[in-house]
């Protein structure tokens, strides 16, 4: 679908909209569904009303319009009650899919609408016309599931659908996320910059592939698990929790019961917790703050006491950095791998070898003190 691509319509492009509502209204008629988009529906009003509110959008291809649709996010009336199965994770923020219509001759608008409000966020919603065949095969097609019957405004029902995906990240959430919360770590010590939140995020995302769980909760998770460095080390995981907890603008992707999720696993990232995090989501965003890399490790903690121990001279960073590998990553070390489809586990034996190494591992850290003190 790389060649189409998704804008808000503007009032230039609303004689084409008409133009492709009345074409899908003629094709409604021609498969005998003649009870749906009756007495004008949709109006010029209507779209009028659509393209000020920015909920409308076309799909262009080649610089022609040849789709158009609203995409409202937000709770919709209509879908507050519901006979059937019901809505899956009900109290999960969603976006609604309306008035989607194509030109003559066009091909993939549909698949292109989904794709591109699946990226925005993680649970859709759509209705159709009990007479509208084409339409249920299409919904179905692209995914969602029938859950059940709902009532529009005037009363008639509506087949609903819906459709939750955990493997599609929306572009909203990442935008998000790298404007407001990345760049807090730029504010912390070397060893926890900006790299260190995208290799976790990174590592994240790869062992997520083995799992069942929302990529989106997983990225969130890996992005604000250090964010408490803003308060220091000692409670840092328990700060972190809070910020992601408390910061509202996350009710635009996720329930309630998903943010305290997702606030657990942050807090329970922490190597040196005892016993293992409570969620899945946990454990991957644990595991992936390991990052066992044995160079990068010792790396780290030279940086980590450059840093924070300014006072120290050469000796005094060189016994604290033993130490601290000792008590972390040595044969005993508090420090535990949990997923066995990372490589922490081999990674760790490597550097426990180092570690035993006294001559080896003084050289190594006189390289990296010389390189972060130039």
């Amino acid at each position: 679908m790389e060649n189409y691509i998704i804008r808000h319509s503007t009032a230039d492009d609303k004689a084409m909209i008409m133009s492709m509502y009345e074409h899908s209204r003629a094709i409604m008629r021609a498969d005998g569904n003649c009870n749906q988009w009756v007495n004008g529906y949709p109006s010029p009003e209507l779209v009028d009303c659509d393209i000020r509110d920015g909920i409308s959008y076309v799909v262009v291809n080649k610089n022609h319009l040849i789709g158009v649709f609203a995409f409202i996010i937000g709770d919709d009336p209509t879908y507050t009650e519901i006979d059937g199965q019901g809505w899956e994770d009900a109290t999960k923020p969603y976006g609604t899919i309306h008035r989607l219509a194509c030109a003559p001759e066009s091909h993939g608008v549909g698949t292109a609408c989904i794709d591109w409000c699946k990226r925005q966020i993680g649970s859709l919603r759509i209705d159709t016309h009990k007479d509208n065949r084409i339409m249920q095969h299409l919904v179905e097609k692209w995914g969602f599931k029938y859950r059940g019957i709902i009532h529009i405004a005037d009363g008639t029902p509506r087949l609903a659908y819906q459709m939750l995906s955990t493997g599609e990240l929306c572009d909203s959430l990442i935008e998000y996320l790298s404007n407001n919360i990345i760049p807090q770590y730029d504010n912390f010590d070397s060893a926890h910059h900006r790299d260190h939140a995208d290799a976790v995020i990174r590592n994240s995302m790869e062992l997520a592939k083995h799992y069942d769980v929302d990529l989106n909760m997983i990225y969130t998770v890996a992005a604000y698990h250090d964010t408490g460095l803003c308060i220091g080390r000692e409670k840092h995981h328990i700060k972190s929790g809070e910020i992601l907890r408390e910061d509202k603008e996350l009710l635009r992707w996720f329930s309630k019961n998903q943010l305290k999720t997702m606030s657990e696993a942050v807090e329970d990232h922490r190597a040196s917790l005892s016993g293992e995090p409570r969620s899945i989501y946990g454990k991957i965003v644990a595991e992936a703050d390991r990052d066992i890399n044995p160079l990068k490790i010792i790396r780290r903690t030279v940086q980590y006491g450059i840093d924070n121990y300014p006072e120290l001279d050469k000796e005094e960073h060189w016994l604290r950095a033993v130490e601290h590998l000792k008590d972390k990553y040595g044969e005993g070390g508090y420090l535990k791998t949990i997923l066995p489809e990372s490589n922490n586990t081999v990674n760790l034996k490597e550097l426990r070898k180092i570690i035993a190494d006294p001559e080896e591992l003084r050289k190594i850290f006189d390289d990296f003190y010389s390189e972060e003190k130039s």
